[in-house]
Protein backbone atom coordinates (compact mmCIF):
# COMPACT_ATOMS: atom_id res chain seq x y z
CA UNK A 1 0.00 0.00 0.00
CA UNK A 2 1.34 3.79 -1.23
CA UNK A 3 1.76 6.25 1.71
CA UNK A 4 -0.94 8.28 2.19
CA UNK A 5 0.46 11.91 0.73
CA UNK A 6 -0.47 15.99 2.13
CA UNK A 7 0.00 19.25 1.13
CA UNK A 8 0.49 21.82 3.42
CA UNK A 9 -1.40 25.31 3.15
CA UNK A 10 0.93 28.72 4.20
CA UNK A 11 -1.71 28.95 7.14
CA UNK A 12 -0.77 25.32 8.41
CA UNK A 13 3.43 25.58 7.89
CA UNK A 14 2.69 28.91 10.33
CA UNK A 15 0.14 27.41 13.06
CA UNK A 16 2.80 27.18 15.67
CA UNK A 17 4.07 30.62 15.23
CA UNK A 18 0.33 32.27 16.22
CA UNK A 19 -0.77 33.17 19.30
CA UNK A 20 -1.12 29.75 21.17
CA UNK A 21 -3.94 31.25 23.63
CA UNK A 22 -6.96 29.60 21.82
CA UNK A 23 -7.88 26.23 22.45
CA UNK A 24 -8.20 25.09 18.74
CA UNK A 25 -4.82 26.91 17.62
CA UNK A 26 -2.86 24.91 20.44
CA UNK A 27 -4.70 21.69 19.04
CA UNK A 28 -3.94 22.39 15.50
CA UNK A 29 -0.11 23.13 16.20
CA UNK A 30 -0.34 19.94 18.06
CA UNK A 31 -1.62 18.38 15.26
CA UNK A 32 0.72 20.02 12.55
CA UNK A 33 3.83 19.17 15.26
CA UNK A 34 2.53 15.38 14.72
CA UNK A 35 1.96 15.43 10.78
CA UNK A 36 5.62 17.09 10.70
CA UNK A 37 7.06 14.15 12.62
CA UNK A 38 5.45 11.51 10.38
CA UNK A 39 6.52 13.08 7.19
CA UNK A 40 10.54 13.51 8.91
CA UNK A 41 10.18 9.91 9.84
CA UNK A 42 8.92 9.00 6.06
CA UNK A 43 5.41 7.70 7.60
CA UNK A 44 3.76 10.06 4.95
CA UNK A 45 4.51 12.01 1.99
CA UNK A 46 4.71 16.03 1.86
CA UNK A 47 3.74 17.61 -1.59
CA UNK A 48 4.76 21.18 -2.37
CA UNK A 49 5.07 23.90 -4.53
CA UNK A 50 6.54 26.96 -6.33
CA UNK A 51 3.48 28.30 -4.63
CA UNK A 52 4.37 27.17 -1.33
CA UNK A 53 7.94 28.40 -2.24
CA UNK A 54 6.52 31.58 -3.58
CA UNK A 55 4.47 32.43 -0.35
CA UNK A 56 6.86 31.29 1.81
CA UNK A 57 9.52 34.11 0.53
CA UNK A 58 7.12 36.95 1.04
CA UNK A 59 6.92 35.58 5.11
CA UNK A 60 8.87 38.57 6.53
CA UNK A 61 10.14 36.80 9.76
CA UNK A 62 13.05 35.20 8.67
CA UNK A 63 13.24 32.71 11.21
CA UNK A 64 9.58 31.41 10.13
CA UNK A 65 11.06 31.71 6.33
CA UNK A 66 14.11 29.79 6.75
CA UNK A 67 12.90 27.00 9.07
CA UNK A 68 9.55 26.30 6.31
CA UNK A 69 11.79 26.48 3.88
CA UNK A 70 14.19 23.49 5.28
CA UNK A 71 11.53 21.95 5.90
CA UNK A 72 10.45 21.72 2.40
CA UNK A 73 14.19 19.61 2.50
CA UNK A 74 11.65 16.68 3.59
CA UNK A 75 9.46 16.46 0.93
CA UNK A 76 8.56 13.60 -1.89
CA UNK A 77 7.16 15.44 -4.68
CA UNK A 78 7.38 19.02 -5.92
CA UNK A 79 4.82 21.09 -7.81
CA UNK A 80 6.90 23.03 -10.21
CA UNK A 81 6.55 25.89 -12.64
CA UNK A 82 6.59 23.47 -15.52
CA UNK A 83 3.21 22.23 -14.16
CA UNK A 84 1.94 26.19 -13.88
CA UNK A 85 -0.39 25.98 -16.69
CA UNK A 86 -2.04 23.18 -15.34
CA UNK A 87 -2.26 24.38 -11.83
CA UNK A 88 -3.77 28.01 -13.28
CA UNK A 89 -6.24 26.17 -15.25
CA UNK A 90 -7.41 24.06 -12.17
CA UNK A 91 -7.18 27.35 -10.04
CA UNK A 92 -9.30 29.04 -12.27
CA UNK A 93 -12.34 26.55 -11.97
CA UNK A 94 -11.60 26.51 -8.20
CA UNK A 95 -11.86 30.05 -8.13
CA UNK A 96 -14.77 30.14 -9.82
CA UNK A 97 -16.56 28.93 -6.32
CA UNK A 98 -15.34 31.72 -4.61
CA UNK A 99 -12.13 30.34 -2.95
CA UNK A 100 -9.01 32.77 -2.96
CA UNK A 101 -6.45 33.16 -5.94
CA UNK A 102 -3.80 31.78 -3.40
CA UNK A 103 -5.82 29.31 -1.98
CA UNK A 104 -7.01 27.99 -5.47
CA UNK A 105 -3.07 28.03 -6.27
CA UNK A 106 -2.29 25.73 -3.63
CA UNK A 107 -5.30 23.50 -3.71
CA UNK A 108 -4.42 22.78 -7.84
CA UNK A 109 -0.96 22.43 -7.14
CA UNK A 110 -1.71 19.67 -4.20
CA UNK A 111 -4.48 17.76 -6.89
CA UNK A 112 -1.70 18.15 -9.69
CA UNK A 113 1.04 16.83 -7.10
CA UNK A 114 -1.43 14.31 -6.86
CA UNK A 115 -1.53 14.49 -2.56
CA UNK A 116 -4.21 12.24 -0.89
CA UNK A 117 -5.10 15.41 1.55
CA UNK A 118 -4.75 18.84 1.55
CA UNK A 119 -4.29 20.04 5.21
CA UNK A 120 -5.33 23.77 6.20
CA UNK A 121 -6.28 25.71 9.33
CA UNK A 122 -8.76 28.36 7.13
CA UNK A 123 -11.74 28.17 7.92
CA UNK A 124 -13.06 29.27 4.66
CA UNK A 125 -11.04 26.61 2.82
CA UNK A 126 -12.46 24.09 4.77
CA UNK A 127 -16.19 24.81 3.11
CA UNK A 128 -14.71 24.51 -0.30
CA UNK A 129 -15.20 20.63 -1.55
CA UNK A 130 -14.34 18.82 -4.42
CA UNK A 131 -13.81 14.68 -5.55
CA UNK A 132 -10.15 15.72 -6.76
CA UNK A 133 -8.65 15.97 -2.92
CA UNK A 134 -9.70 15.91 0.57
CA UNK A 135 -9.27 19.62 2.34
CA UNK A 136 -9.27 18.67 6.09
CA UNK A 137 -8.29 20.46 9.35
CA UNK A 138 -4.99 18.62 10.65
CA UNK A 139 -6.36 18.01 13.63
CA UNK A 140 -9.04 15.99 11.82
CA UNK A 141 -6.54 14.04 9.51
CA UNK A 142 -4.22 13.33 12.65
CA UNK A 143 -7.20 11.86 14.63
CA UNK A 144 -8.81 9.76 11.37
CA UNK A 145 -5.52 8.89 8.83
CA UNK A 146 -2.68 8.46 11.66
Amino acid sequence: MDKVSVYLDNCCYNRPYDNQTQIRVRLETQAKLHIQKLIVEKKINLVYSYISVYENLKNPDITRRLSITDFFNHAAVFVDTSKSDKVTEIAAQIIETGVKKMDALHVASAIIGKADYFLTTDIRLLKYSTDKIHIINPIDFSISEV
